[in-house]
């Protein structure tokens, strides 16, 4: 069981003031965050214009490295950002400073491409599951017992639809006997139920600014370490 911070994710440079769009404010926030007691990185590098940018990962993960020695990082591989999947391959085979694990969304098309050229790579795999339908996928792939870890990352803002939707992915997996580390998170209203339903299920979590900027009680976070300390408070009590 961990906490993961994500640090900013898609979000716009509105959503937060302290919302990390640069290699050295992502360098200097991940390492608040490692001090509140998370245990790994999620980043969305970003370019010299501020959009996420595949071809940035270099400069972020030495920036971050620089900081946060010794912490595993994690970037998203997410369609969006590229927006073409050729440019998508491209880039990650380019990689000069490799992040130790990308996460891929099953609901893409070209996932199964992504995730044969992270393996060739050596670079860990987060299987990014929104629902049911990603599951399935999922299970149906070859290789798909050979991930670091499955994300049940649900989109839904309706709670008890969330709640639900989530327990089919949980379903899902246990069908088809997949044994890897589970980390679920929600975003915006279903991050804090999220996060205490992965503590219930000794699942690992995550927070940060791109799933929420608010607290459990509602108030907004002064920034991304607040976030984590608040959920490592939660799992881990003594800590």
């Amino acid at each position: 069981m961990i906490v993961q911070a994500c640090i900013n994710g898609a979000r716009p440079r509105d959503f937060h003031p302290w919302l990390p769009l640069d290699a050295q404010a992502m360098a200097s926030g991940a390492a608040a965050c490692v001090a509140a007691g998370a245990a790994e990185l999620h980043i969305h590098p970003r370019g010299a214009d501020g959009r996420e940018s595949l071809s940035a990962v270099d400069e972020t993960m030495l920036a971050v490295r620089r900081t946060c020695p010794g912490t595993l990082i994690g970037v998203s591989t997410g369609a969006w950002i590229e927006n073409d999947a050729e440019r998508t391959r491209e880039a990650i085979a380019g990689w000069r400073e490799p992040p130790d694990y990308a996460s891929v969304n099953l609901s893409e098309a070209d996932a199964p491409a992504v995730m044969e050229l992270l393996r060739l790579r050596t670079i860990g795999i987060e299987a990014g599951l929104a629902g049911v339908a990603d599951a399935e996928r999922f299970v149906a792939l070859a290789g798909h017992r050979r991930v670091l870890r499955i994300l049940i990352e649900i989109d839904i803002q309706d709670l008890p639809a969330a709640l639900e939707e989530a327990q089919g992915v949980a379903t899902v997996l246990e069908r088809a006997e997949v044994r890897r580390p589970i980390l679920l998170h929600g975003s915006d209203a279903t991050v804090w139920p999220f996060v205490e339903l992965a503590h219930r299920k000794r699942w690992s979590t995550r927070v940060g600014l791109e799933d929420g900027r608010t607290l459990a009680d509602g108030t907004v976070a002064k920034d991304n370490a607040e976030i984590v300390a608040a959920a490592v408070a939660l799992f881990r009590p003594e800590a």
